[in-house]
């Protein structure tokens, strides 16, 4: 990190509409956060290229199976509810309180673990929904900037399986 807490990227990916920055360590990438559009920053490690080649690629096909040392930290219970994200398959979605069945636990405290996921996108927590289909927050916001990012994940997502976010059908094949 820089002085005054801002991160000095190990590699940036654009995206449409936004970008996302990585943090690597000698062995795990430990964070990724959205940013505003801005463009690519070349990896400076092998590890953070992996990772953004494998983001570029996800950005490309929303049915892309990330695989990369990841070291997110994390409580027992923030653990539980990334694990739970992990296995909700692209284009699905799954309601806090689902989760929260899952695993013994609230909404609130499902809604708390998504928030304070460092990896999103590999790390899904965007396919945590609201009861009745509801966005929900998204990265401990409810509106502006990354609330639009959560809708275009899973319209991305969505459209990959073939299954359409506004009429809720899969299409046919």
């Amino acid at each position: 990190m820089k002085p005054g807490g801002t991160a000095v990227w190990d590699a940036v990916v654009s995206a449409p509409g936004f970008a996302l920055g990585i943090l690597t360590d000698d062995r795990a990438i430990t964070l990724i956060e959205f940013l505003s559009p801005r463009d690519a920053q070349p990896p400076r490690t092998p590890l953070a290229a992996e990772a953004a080649a494998q983001l570029a690629q996800y950005l490309k096909d929303a049915t892309h199976r990330f695989d990369l040392p990841l070291a997110p930290g994390g409580s027992a219970h923030q653990n539980a509810v990334w694990a739970v994200m992990c296995g909700i398959p692209p284009g699905d979605t799954l309601t806090y309180g689902d989760v929260a069945r899952r695993i013994a636990s609230s909404p609130r405290a499902v809604g708390a673990a998504c928030g304070a996921n460092p990896l999103p996108v590999i790390i899904p927590c965007h396919r945590i929904v609201g009861a009745g289909g509801a966005l929900g927050g998204f990265a401990n916001a409810r509106e502006g900037f990354l609330p639009g990012i959560k809708r275009w994940l899973l319209a991305h997502e969505a459209a990959a399986a073939g299954f359409s976010l506004r009429t809720g059908y899969r299409a046919r094949s």
